[in-house]
């Protein structure tokens, strides 16, 4: 959900805050190598508060720039300006005479107003760094090409949704349009920034973590330093396993729910997130996904999670959520005109 300041959020506003948070990247990054992280009663490093990832740098950086991770100061500016500026024409009342969207050709902006956006208005700073992708290796900053036998794998099982229906029932929809976990791998792993709901909670207890999620009602729990789960336990979010290096928090995660599948991976997908509180305000938020059955190399991404003021919103996924009996109505009609 959009907050109000990022409804009145206007080109000028972008300027100046990108000129003061780029000319302070290099004292910020001095800050961060001397910041010492606040402890828990129990010793470790203090992760808890509200944190968001809400960026408008892409996951996947533009085949046109290259092997180039790193913005300059202007490029940075120059990018925040013209979504600041999409953002002020798309926010812009929605005109009352518009005629319906065609059957097959509807848009995002058909669904949504632009106020319920919440992508972000800056480009991610990492370590003092401006950046392009948040892809970080391979180093053109996109996801590695799909093995032979994972792209015979995405066929074979098109092929099955193809043969079963995409509308037959409930249990063919996705996920997250079914309310069982959030959209576009918002609670992970990875954990990664999408249109709303980028808020997160951290809570720590001696042998856990929590990590609640804005979207949907996700809620991961890493356990602290104990032993993996029975390899049948295929839980929602995976099994995931932390310790700490350092001031480091190092987060090992496998036996993910074989309906839960990332980007098409594989049921021995297996993902290493590490969380180091680098300052007052920031997390930063790196992982490297490890799937030989689907990717042909290792590939890896790194996000700040910034601190917020901000209020978690209860994501009540299905209270007066009428688009499940919708779709399926609409297919059913679809079915007798056949």
């Amino acid at each position: 959900m959009r907050r109000l300041q990022t409804a009145v959020f206007r080109p000028y506003a972008t300027l100046a805050a990108g000129i003061l948070v780029l000319l302070g990247a290099t004292s910020a990054l001095q800050a961060q190598e001397r910041y010492s992280a606040p402890r828990t009663a129990d010793g470790v490093p203090d992760l808890q508060g509200i944190w968001t990832s809400n960026t408008i740098t892409p996951f996947e950086r533009d085949p046109a720039l290259g092997n180039q991770l790193r913005l300059s100061r202007d490029e940075a500016i120059a990018l925040e300006e013209n979504v600041a500026a999409y953002s002020a024409a798309a926010d812009a009342p929605s005109d009352p005479n518009r005629s319906a969207p065609n059957k097959g050709q509807i848009e995002l902006a058909d669904s949504y107003n632009n106020f319920w956006f919440d992508a972000g208005t800056h480009i991610a700073e990492y370590e003092g760094e401006y950046r392009s992708s948040l892809i970080t290796h391979p180093t053109n900053g996109r996801l590695p090409d799909y093995t032979e036998s994972a792209r015979e794998r995405i066929n074979a099982a098109a092929q099955q949704r193809v043969l079963r229906g995409a509308y037959a029932g409930p249990e063919a929809r996705p996920l997250a349009e079914r309310c069982l976990l959030s959209f576009s791998s918002s609670g992970g792993p990875p954990m990664l920034p999408i249109l709303y709901n980028n808020h997160y909670q951290i809570v720590q207890s001696p042998g856990y973590v929590m990590i609640l999620v804005e979207m949907v009602h996700d809620a991961r729990i890493i356990r602290m330093s104990d032993s993996p789960l029975p390899d049948a336990h295929r839980r929602w979010l995976g099994d995931s396993l932390g310790h700490w290096e350092g001031d480091t928090l190092v987060v090992e995660t496998s036996r993910i729910n074989p309906s839960q599948r990332f980007r098409n991976a594989s049921e021995n997908f297996k993902i290493t997130e590490r969380f180091t509180r680098v300052g007052a305000t920031r997390i930063n938020y790196e992982f490297t996904v490890s799937d030989p059955e689907t990717w042909v190399s290792e590939w890896s991404a790194q996000i700040p999670f910034n601190a917020t003021d901000d209020t978690m919103y209860e994501y009540a996924c299905h209270e007066g959520n009428y688009s499940l009996p919708g779709v399926l109505a609409g297919a059913r009609r679809d079915e007798a005109e056949l």
